[in-house]
């Protein structure tokens, strides 16, 4: 019976030790992965309490291809090697003095068919772009969660409003009868800032959607609800920075996990020193290592650690949520060779896959610099292998342009000399093009909710060669004051919350002048859907003549011409002119489905835009 007892006593204690040795592992990260990768050695962190005290094998005839220990003891960087592994569950174990202590199941899953060739965004899209706090509140159960400190204050213009995933959900059939084709939300991961973490640029766990918008699930379920549709989900990614509530921030795996002075120092935002050749050190060291704000520790890509955290966890997203393509935040503040290494290996793993980085420069063969294949990079030896970036200088012109008279560099000369410097670029066909984004002024509210401006700028954009992007609210005449605070300029749709006073999702509840910006919008997104002359054609463009641009997309016998009258008066065109490109005697203006006749002369209304599909 003492015998009995004894080893009745010795399995309970050795449950309970087991128990407590496997309570030590807190995080485990990526929580899985799957066969048949491209990045097929995948590097497992393993955190807990002096978790380092372990040592760590596979049960299984896996590789383990490197163990790293940092300095602090929390942390265990574990490489294996799952080429040619199948789908399954592997079986970490680990040790203490030869003695097996427990055990760690890790799941690889079998991969969809086909997602390795998923194709990301193209110029065909048009991308609408939201910040989900601020769009729509379908779940007000998770508008303030316990654990995390920034709760529900829609009287802040700071604060959190409630809108989340189910917001946007309910509302694919709104988006989908505008003619977007794509949805560019702002981040939706963790963000556990005590104030301001609406915006979700200063992220506290990068594998978990923060629960006020929702679950990991209710994302996925999104992009699955969008394909449906035949639609595209883009994820906002951030590689320059952290939250200072991340739990790594919190308990770093290695002093130089972040860039230090030590501790912390503003960046002086001067993204011309990653390429000037006459810069000063302390200069670029404090634009690629600065933090971009207290508040957002500066991860350092010089540390291969970094990077491949980085690399996996963007990977992970998109095989996990079945994304469509990313936009990087802050790209060109990166240190360059960690941030190119990024790209390559996501690029790399999704061959089709589109990428398009925030570059906020106001010159364009810097902007260029950072595309793919840039000319320019190859002056320094440097390739960011990153497909698209965004044309800040277009958006420049256009904040100004439909408010002046025509001159030499004036009004829409604006237009045509932002293209004139197309050459810089690799492909000037991947840049994603726009009057406003959640970080500028609102367009409508530079003109006054002049629908003219919007009409003649929308037209451009929807265009023009590149990818359009629209921002919520504008098909609308949504304003917002920048000068204000950037809560102004990221107000709460109308009808997104069960007891707004309208409804503007709803035609019926859109007053006459949202309707009529919602009526334009929708007739030109829907008929661009169809237009393969402005998804790929060429761009054949005329120097403007007394403040009208005129230009035409041609692709074979699919031609539009577009005239942008920028005049407070009705102006008449010579076609003479246009003879070498106009070859028809005729057209249907796709705004007013009228026909056009194009034989001698063309009168074009005072402010008003023509997208003319040729016969």
């Amino acid at each position: 019976m003492r015998s009995t007892v004894k080893y009745f006593m010795l399995l309970v204690w050795s449950c309970l030790y087991s128990y407590s040795s496997y309570a030590q592992l807190e995080k485990v990260e990526p929580p899985f992965w799957w066969a048949g990768m491209e990045k097929s050695e995948i590097q497992v962190l393993f955190y807990g309490t002096n978790i380092a005290d372990f040592s760590i094998s596979v049960q299984e005839e896996i590789p383990v291809t490197g163990v790293i220990k940092t300095e602090n003891p929390n942390y265990i960087f574990v490489s294996i090697e799952t080429q040619d592994v199948a789908a399954g569950t592997i079986h970490f174990d680990f040790k203490k003095k030869g003695k097996l202590q427990f055990t760690r199941e890790y799941e690889l899953k079998a991969r969809t068919e086909h997602a390795a060739d998923r194709k990301g965004y193209t110029s065909s899209d048009v991308i609408y772009l939201l910040m989900p706090d601020r769009f729509a509140n379908g779940d007000p159960d998770n508008d303030s969660v316990e654990g995390l400190d920034d709760k529900l204050d829609r009287s802040k213009s700071g604060g959190r409003h409630g809108g989340d995933i189910q917001g946007i959900t309910e509302h694919l059939d709104y988006l989908e009868e505008l003619g977007v084709t794509a949805i560019w939300s702002t981040p939706l991961l963790e963000d556990n800032d005590p104030a301001y973490s609406y915006h979700t640029y200063a992220q506290s766990d990068v594998y978990t959607i923060d629960p006020r918008y929702g679950s990991n699930a209710d994302y996925k379920n999104l992009a699955s609800a969008l394909h449906k549709r035949d639609m595209k989900l883009i994820m906002d990614y951030v590689t320059n920075h952290w939250g200072a509530q991340h739990w790594m921030i919190q308990d770093l795996p290695s002093y130089d996990w972040i860039n230090q002075f030590p501790g912390y120092a503003q960046s002086n935002y001067r993204m011309e020193t990653q390429f000037d050749p006459h810069k000063s050190d302390s200069d670029f060291k404090y634009c690629v290592d600065g933090w971009f704000v207290k508040t957002m520790p500066d991860l350092n890509q010089q540390n291969p650690l970094v990077v491949n955290y980085l690399i996996q966890n963007a990977i992970w997203w998109i095989e996990y949520a079945d994304l469509d393509g990313l936009r990087v935040d802050t790209y060109s503040y990166n240190d360059k060779e960690g941030i190119a290494t990024w790209t390559k290996a996501i690029m790399d793993e999704f061959p089709n896959f589109n990428i398009v980085g925030e570059v906020w420069l106001h010159n364009q063969a810097q902007i260029a610099y950072w595309q793919k294949d840039s000319k320019i990079g190859a002056i320094q030896n440097y390739n960011t292998y990153l497909p698209s970036v965004m044309d800040f200088t277009l958006h420049n012109a256009v904040e100004h342009m439909f408010a002046e008279e025509g001159g030499w560099r004036s009004g829409i000369m604006k237009a045509y000399d932002n293209f004139v410097n197309d050459f810089l670029y690799p492909n000037p066909d991947n840049l994603l093009v726009f009057l406003e984004n959640h970080d500028t002024r609102r367009f409508n509210d530079i003109y006054d909710q002049d629908i003219n401006a919007y009409k003649l700028g929308l037209s451009l954009i929807a265009t023009t060669r590149g990818i359009p992007q629209l921002y919520y609210g504008s098909e609308l005449g949504m304003r917002g004051d920048k000068s204000k605070g950037d809560g102004d300029i990221r107000r709460d749709f109308p009808g997104g919350w069960e007891a707004d006073a309208q409804n503007a999702f709803s035609a019926s509840e859109r007053t006459a002048q949202q309707q009529a910006f919602f009526e334009f919008t929708k007739k030109v997104l829907n008929w661009r859907k169809t237009s393969k002359a402005v998804h790929s054609g060429e761009l054949t463009q005329y120097i403007p003549e007394h403040n009208v641009y005129v230009y035409f997309r041609s692709l074979g016998a699919d031609q539009v011409m577009v005239v942008l009258n920028n005049n407070e008066t009705d102006q008449t065109l010579d076609l003479a002119r246009f003879a070498a490109d106009l070859k028809t005697t005729s057209g249907t203006d796709i705004i007013t489905s009228q026909t056009i006749v194009l034989t001698d002369r063309l009168t074009v209304a005072a402010k008003t835009p023509m997208i003319i599909q040729l016969n």
